[in-house]
C-alpha cells in the first residue's frame, strides 16, 4: 500500500484498501480516465493515464479538489493550520467546530470543508436538503493529525502533476460522446443493496434507487456498444440481499466478473459482526486483460 496515495478525505465506500486488487484489473494503456463517481478520489489519483476526469455530483467536494489544484501545497497546509488555530479546534472543543461549520455554510470556502471533515464525526461528509453541512462534531474521536497532513500533501502534489479536468454533473448529464476505445470509464456508484446516507435521496442531492441503477447500466451498455472500455464496482450480495438487476445485466452481456476480498465488518459502528454479514464485492468489466 505504500506505493499508493491515500486521499485525505474519508469517504464512505472509499476504495483505497481495494487498490491492490482493482488497479491490476484496469487496462494498461489509458488515454482519458473517467472517474464517474470520484468521491474521495482514491482511484483517480492513482491511475496511470494521459488525462483524468474527476466527476461527482457532490459539487462541494469537486470545488475542494479545484482549490487543491489551484493552490500550492504550502498555501493549503498553512490555511488549514491557521483555521484550526483561529477556531481553537481540538478533540473536545464542540463550540469551535460548530462555529467553523456555521462559517462554511455561510461562506462556502472549499478548504473549510476539509478542515471540518478533520473534526467531524468519523471524518464524514453530509449535507441536508438545504445543502448545509450538518455532520456533528467527532468529540474525542476526530482531529487533524500528522497522518492526515501527510495524505493531504501527497494528494495535492500528485494532483498538481496530472492533466485533470473537474466536473460536478450527475452521471446522466456527463458528456461521454468523445470517448474512444483508448479511453476508460470507471464507475463506483452508491450500491443499491447496501445502506448509505447518499442513497436516501434526502440530502439535497440525487439519491440512488432502482431508477438510477437501471440508467447507469443502460449507459454502460451503450459505452460497450461503442467499444469504450469500462469497469463497474458493485456488490452482488450483501447481508442476504441480492442485486438481481445487476446479475441479469451481467448475464445478458456476458461481462467479466472479478470477486474481490473486502471486509466490511468495521465499516459501520452500528453493525453487529456475524457470519451472516457476507458481502460479495465485485469488479465488472467489458474487456479482457
Amino acid at each position: 500500500m505504500q506505493s499508493y496515495i491515500c486521499s485525505p478525505m474519508n469517504y464512505i465506500g472509499g476504495k483505497y484498501k481495494l487498490l491492490p486488487q482493482l488497479l491490476p484489473l484496469f487496462p494498461k494503456k489509458i488515454d482519458t480516465f473517467v472517474d464517474m463517481f470520484c468521491g474521495g478520489g482514491n482511484v483517480g489519483i492513482n491511475v496511470e493515464a494521459n488525462k483524468l476526469l474527476l466527476n461527482d455530483n457532490l459539487l462541494y467536494i469537486v470545488d475542494l479538489y479545484k482549490q487543491f489544484k489551484s493552490m500550492t501545497t504550502t498555501e493549503i497546509v498553512n490555511y488549514v493550520e491557521q483555521r484550526i488555530d483561529d477556531f481553537k479546534l481540538s478533540l473536545t472543543n464542540t463550540d469551535g467546530y460548530l462555529a467553523l461549520r456555521n462559517a462554511y455554510n455561510q461562506e462556502r470556502n472549499p478548504l473549510d470543508l476539509f478542515v471540518l471533515t478533520a473534526y467531524s464525526f468519523n471524518h464524514q461528509i453530509r449535507f441536508n436538503n438545504n445543502h448545509q453541512f450538518n455532520i456533528p462534531f467527532g468529540k474525542n474521536r476526530s482531529r487533524y493529525n500528522a497522518n492526515m497532513k501527510k495524505n493531504l500533501e501527497l494528494f495535492v502534489a500528485k494532483l498538481h502533476e496530472l492533466d485533470v479536468e473537474f466536473s460536478s454533473s450527475n452521471f446522466e448529464e456527463l458528456d461521454l460522446s468523445e470517448l474512444t476505445s483508448d479511453d476508460f470509464v470507471y464507475c463506483d456508484p452508491p450500491y443499491l443493496i447496501t445502506t448509505g446516507t447518499y442513497n436516501d435521496g434526502k440530502r439535497g442531492f440525487t439519491g440512488w434507487s432502482h431508477r438510477e441503477e437501471m440508467k447507469l447500466l443502460a449507459l454502460l451498455s451503450e459505452l460497450n456498444r461503442k467499444g469504450v472500455r469500462f469497469a463497474l464496482s458493485n456488490v452482488l450480495m450483501h447481508k442476504g440481499r441480492n442485486n438481481a438487476i445487476l446479475k441479469q445485466w451481467i448475464e445478458i452481456h456476458n461481462f467479466n466478473v472479478y470477486h474481490l476480498n473486502m471486509d466490511y465488518q468495521n465499516s459501520n459502528y452500528h453493525s453487529i459482526n456475524s457470519k451472516s454479514d457476507i458481502t460479495d464485492e465485485v469488479l465488472i468489466t467489458n474487456y479482457v486483460l
